[in-house]
């Protein structure tokens, strides 16, 4: 579903990605490991063409380099962000609202289907965004994600700051997505997190890949641990 090659991503002067490959397939969980600084959170924006970039970025077999940020986003993908960017005045409906994209028929969520996914949101349906604890804001910030029928998402720290019940609470949220045929390439610090939920897992370090497996493949190389992801 989404093929990156030999991507590279640029601030300024500064050469990031140093040659990314990867591949997301349909209705799999892919996780993005690696300790900070390493350029998980840059391939995702040049995925989403937020940063300089060069290289391919096939999703769906359409090349996206080249596109603007709207376009890529109507083109299926979701993205959520680090920092939740939900709109803090506005209540938890209006939020979820502000997800649907305009000129897209029905899709295969609807907003009952975010309460049924986590119940919390429809009882704080009327309450502003911005006085949601940063679990809530994180389920939002993703349930918005999902009202604009994405067929990948890409999901940046979701756990960062979350107490140990919200974070298998975002864990559970994740497995019902991708059961629901919703790709998902998640950039995780957490690695209990990302072998359970993971079919596969890249380790990135200094800009480009330096492993790729499965959750028992990584499980069973301490020395990949060691050097790329331990502290």
């Amino acid at each position: 579903m989404l093929e990156v090659k030999d991507l590279h991503a640029y601030y300024g002067k500064s050469h990031i990605l140093q040659g990314v490959d990867f591949h997301v397939g349909e209705g799999e969980i892919v996780s993005l490991l690696g300790r900070n600084g390493v350029g998980r959170s840059t391939t995702i924006k040049a995925i989403m063409g937020e940063v300089d970039r060069r290289g391919s970025v096939r999703f769906k077999g359409r090349e996206l380099i080249g596109l603007k940020t709207h376009q890529i986003a109507h083109a299926g993908l979701g993205y959520v962000p680090e920092n939740r960017d939900i709109f803090p005045q506005l209540t938890v409906r209006d939020n979820l609202t502000l997800g649907i994209k305009s000129g897209k028929g029905a899709g295969r969520w609807s907003m009952e289907d975010m309460f049924a996914l986590f119940p919390r949101l429809k009882e704080r349906i009327d309450t502003p965004g911005g006085v949601l604890s940063g679990g809530e804001q994180q389920m939002l910030t993703m349930c918005r994600t999902l009202m604009g029928d994405p067929d990948l998402m890409m999901i940046d720290e979701p756990t960062e700051g979350l107490a140990p019940k919200m974070v298998e609470l975002v864990a559970d949220l994740l497995e019902r997505i991708a059961s629901r045929g919703v790709s998902i390439l998640l950039v995780e610090q957490k690695l209990t997190i990302a072998l359970r939920i993971s079919k596969r897992l890249y380790v990135m370090g200094h800009g480009h890949i330096v492993f790729e497996g499965t959750a028992e493949d990584l499980k069973t190389n301490a020395d990949v641990r060691k050097e790329w992801l331990e502290v």
